[in-house]
């Protein structure tokens, strides 16, 4: 079995694997956690609404009646809120095998989060940096190999980090946020990859991953916001006409957080027609998310607008 035909009848018994999916309500997240569920694993939603977390967990129990689903409320654009998550599963959970940084807004009207940041770049980048350091000692210290999957996107390939205007007050673009957001998401999973591996833990793996273009509620929600009824048709005609379903855009997710085929440090996505769609495979992301200066770079501002540190110290030789 290879990756161009990898489904997900290849993801084998989870009975005993905990996972967290942040946006696990609707979409992608939705999709992977109902199939972690069907497979056994015990799947935490982590989801900015209760209520609308709760009525999925509702419909995946439905199909999944004995797996153990749980939810715990978390919005990517408040800080404390994701520690407030974080202790909330450490209150119900004492192991983690897989962490996936889903959840995200894509080309919406500039706005900021609950701690200032540009809403794309707070949420889909900075939101999730500070809640994997947040769960690292969990996914450290549960016995044998964890992961750590963030989903970007193929537009990704468009994006800059532009670092003399980060938070995009000076001049912003919706969809330039988005590029930039995403971009920083491959950034961070490769040098969380090198940081682990410097730091000679070896049993946490860090895979970036994207759906190609999948037909979800992402996609009209910056239409929505900017009140551009030309955009959300023109979105909404591109869904029904090029765009396979979100359950197959969960694949490459699935794929990076179960198949024994992954090392870390690599990106997945669907691997037919220009990337966009079919099953999963390893690919090569942009030439920029290979800049490791860029990386690094990232890092620190993560750290200082975030408040967070990562203790991955590279060891020392005697």
């Amino acid at each position: 079995m290879t990756a161009s035909d990898w489904t997900t009848d290849e993801m084998g018994d989870l009975h005993g694997k905990t996972v967290v999916v942040t946006g696990a309500n609707s979409g992608l997240g939705y999709e992977a956690a109902r199939e972690f569920a069907l497979h056994g694993a015990d799947v935490v939603l982590a989801c900015r609404s209760v209520e609308r977390g709760t009525e999925a967990g509702e419909r995946i129990r439905e199909e999944a009646p004995d797996t153990r689903l749980t939810v715990i409320e978390l919005d990517l654009a408040d800080l404390s809120s994701v520690g407030a998550f974080a202790a909330a599963f450490a209150d119900t959970h004492d192991e983690l095998h897989v962490l996936c940084n889903n959840a995200g807004v894509m080309a919406v009207p500039r706005s900021e989060t609950v701690d200032g940041f540009e809403t794309q770049f707070g949420v889909n980048h900075l939101g999730h940096f500070a809640l994997t350091a947040a769960l690292l000692g969990h996914l450290r210290e549960t016995e044998g190999e964890t992961r750590v999957v963030t989903q970007s996107s193929g537009l990704h390939e468009n994006g800059e980090i532009d670092f003399e205007d980060l938070q995009g007050e000076d001049a912003y673009d919706e969809w330039a946020a988005y590029g930039q957001s995403k971009l920083a998401n491959v950034l961070f999973g490769y040098e969380l990859h090198r940081r682990l591996r410097e730091a000679e833990v070896d049993d946490v793996t860090s895979v970036v991953c994207h759906p190609g273009y999948a037909a979800t509620d992402l996609q009209r929600r910056g239409p929505e916001q900017s009140g551009s009824r030309l955009r959300l048709w023109g979105m909404q005609a591109a869904n029904a006409l090029v765009a396979q379903d979100a359950a197959t855009g969960a694949l490459p997710l699935l794929y990076a957080a179960t198949t024994p085929d992954i090392e870390g440090g690599e990106y997945v996505g669907p691997g037919g027609l220009r990337n966009m769609r079919g099953h999963p495979a390893v690919q090569a992301s942009s030439d920029r998310s290979y800049d490791e200066g860029t990386a690094r770079r990232l890092w620190a501002v993560s750290e200082e607008l975030t408040g967070v540190s990562y203790d991955l110290a590279p060891a020392r030789t005697v």
